[in-house]
């Protein structure tokens, strides 16, 4: 690994949870954990931010733990999006070419998804994601990649990812104020896909569930593009809540019971297995029967698959071109109850796996990273180093070089190393970076926080 490896931070803000994780690619191309922080969400409901000071307390948390264990400061994260706001759309667009005996490039593709960009959205939605399908080069249809064909009317079916302007303005208020920059924005989905499924999968046609705390995420591929995504308004809160009512205890001990003792599948546990809970002040212990506790968790998670059912069949529409080979992969903190898998392939017929996030971690990682919970997580990282993002953490012993009006900052660096100081781990330039499909809807997000009088 070099010292000058880009680093980048991977912020995931979610309903029960928060975490950053700070990374770098080794020689070989793995994620290279530096330190990682998590903290409780406090502010975060189903997705989207309830209290502003709650979560902007909760994700300083986050980071100033991340910043410890890697001994770096954070100053730039990938933050990913979610929530039961975010909804998804088809639509086909076209541009007639001014030339047709020119080759088609990558400045005809921007113009075609500047023509969707600019779709009039219903008041208060923004579009997220403009995801390209297949395109049409003069009514050749089924077009992977034009650039290099000619052809005067270029179109392409785009997948669209739409959400709240609000909500999205909240979040990035969040990460402002925790004195962070917003380097980019990506749908959480996308982000969880990026670390648990697998080009093959993709390939064949895969749906992806991530099972949140708040909402349940969905995304479906097939030829290696993403054709589906949507956002169920169920988690694992929902199943803690449902526990709580139903075994009348408190939230803490639902979570405990679900955690330790739950099970998806209600046939797993016998009338006389019993688990007794302390009682309240003084009052005598309460007994749970694990068979009510497996029922309660039951009737909740098929609710929850009957969705993610529904959403298949709402893409493949009795299409057999649209046949999902690869089956289902389950992510997330909620596929970490026991029989998920099994009882997700028993109501879909579909092929279950559960996803881990670590085939593209380096070696002598934690091995709590390579739990489902931090699909997210690491897929933003890994997202952000794809990018190829300039440095967002800094090694605090970094030598400070002073500003010269006279040398280029480039002349400066070369003149300290010729001097033979140290390289810092901290202190890299990177690889220049290619602007991301987010970069004008972020400059969007920070022009409306600095025209907001914020207090």
């Amino acid at each position: 690994m070099t010292q000058h490896a880009p680093l980048a931070v991977g912020l995931d803000i979610g309903t029960t949870k928060i975490v950053a994780v700070v990374g770098r690619l080794d020689e070989h191309g793995k994620i290279d954990i530096l330190g990682i922080g998590k903290s409780k969400s406090l502010g975060v409901q189903r997705g989207v931010v309830a209290n502003i000071t709650l979560t902007i307390e909760s994700i300083q948390a986050a980071v100033k733990t991340a910043e410890e264990a890697s001994g770096l400061k954070i100053t730039e994260v990938m933050v990913g999006i979610a929530g039961q706001h975010i909804r998804s759309m088809q639509h086909s667009d076209y541009i007639i070419r001014d030339d047709a005996e020119a080759i088609i490039d990558v400045t005809d593709l921007e113009a075609l998804k500047k023509n969707v960009n600019n779709l009039v959205m219903m008041p208060g939605e923004q579009i997220l994601h403009a995801l390209p399908q297949e395109y049409r080069v003069d009514g050749d249809s089924n077009i992977i990649n034009p650039r290099g064909m000619y052809g005067s009317r270029l179109e392409a079916n785009f997948h669209i990812v739409v959400g709240q302007i609000a909500s999205i303005k909240n979040i990035a208020r969040c990460v402002e104020q925790s004195e962070l920059k917003v380097g980019d924005i990506t749908l959480e989905p996308l982000a969880s896909s990026d670390s648990v499924l697998g080009d093959d999968e993709k390939d064949a046609g895969v749906v992806l569930v991530d099972i949140g705390g708040g909402t349940t995420d969905i995304a479906i591929f097939k030829d290696g593009i993403i054709r589906h995504t949507a956002v169920i308004p169920f988690g694992g809160k929902v199943i803690t809540e449902d526990i709580k009512e139903g075994c009348e205890i408190i939230e803490k001990q639902a979570e405990l019971l679900k955690v330790k003792f739950g099970s998806a599948w209600p046939g797993e546990n016998k009338d006389n297995e019993i688990v007794s809970i302390p009682g309240l002040r003084g009052r005598a212990p309460k007994e749970i029967s694990l068979k009510t506790l497996s029922k309660i968790i039951n009737a909740r998670v098929k609710e929850i698959i009957e969705s993610v059912v529904s959403e298949i069949s709402n893409y493949q529409q009795n299409d057999p071109r649209k046949k999902l080979i690869a089956g289902i992969v389950v992510t997330g903190g909620g596929s970490q109850l026991k029989h998920m898998g099994q009882l997700v392939e028993y109501l879909t017929g579909m092929s279950t796996r559960i996803g881990y996030p670590n085939e593209h971690l380096a070696s002598g990682y934690q091995k709590e990273l390579a739990s489902p919970v931090y699909a997210t997580s690491i897929g933003l990282l890994s997202m952000a180093l794809a990018e190829t993002m300039e440095p967002m953490a800094y090694d605090p012993n970094e030598i400070v070089l002073p500003e010269s009006e006279s040398a280029p900052e480039e002349a400066a660096q070369e003149a300290v190393l010729e001097e033979g100081a140290p390289e810092q781990e901290g202190s890299t330039k990177a690889k220049p970076r290619k602007d991301p499909i987010w970069k004008g809807f972020v400059s969007g997000i920070k022009q409306w926080l600095e025209d907001d009088d914020i207090e």
